[in-house]
């Protein structure tokens, strides 16, 4: 078996605490579309997203309490991971912290996609704020590191382009492993 046969078969994960905008980001990634998830995923969501001749699977799994012992089990399938974060959400960036150095720190190679989601929202830390909440200084000098300020706003408005430049870099990042 040759090693890009065994990259074929990992996952993009799409973590962060529940009520973060996962499934909405998600679905953006999958279809260029806006659309907004009120319920929170419980348990898993697969999607597979085609680009460039390279098939991408995408697994999120739930960011409530029962689901997050999930995630350790599942990183070892991830070649990248997304971590979606409620910018607007102060209270809870702290356990998004913990939880996003719980699953990085053991895993120096793994690239890591940030998501400041809800950006658009009045009570939202900027990105620098979010960078600084979340430690990011400490993943690693070594780490594929990237930070967007995201927005998935209303049901069918237009797409920002800080979305699109996500997906576009998602996809190199998958045509390059």
């Amino acid at each position: 078996m040759r090693g890009c046969a065994k990259v074929k078969n990992k996952q993009i994960l799409v973590l962060g605490l529940d009520g973060a905008g996962k499934t909405s980001v998600l679905h953006f990634l999958a279809s260029n579309t806006v659309r907004h998830s009120t319920a929170p995923t419980l348990g898993f969501n697969a999607v597979n997203i085609s680009s460039e001749d390279r098939q991408m699977e995408f697994l999120e799994i739930g960011g409530s309490e029962p689901f997050r012992s999930y995630w350790d089990m599942y990183l070892p399938k991830g070649w990248l991971l997304i971590f979606v974060v409620d910018s607007a959400d102060h209270k809870r960036l702290p356990e998004a912290k913990k939880y996003l150095h719980q699953l990085i720190d053991p895993n120096p190679d793994l690239p890591l996609v940030v998501f400041a989601n809800k950006q658009d929202l009045e009570a939202a830390y900027r990105i620098t704020d979010i960078h600084d909440a979340l430690a990011l200084s400490d993943v690693g000098n070594d780490r594929k590191l990237f930070l967007f300020g995201t927005q998935v706003t209303r049901n069918g408005s237009e797409i920002p382009s800080i979305m699109q430049d996500a997906k576009d870099l998602i996809t190199h990042l998958a045509i390059n492993m």
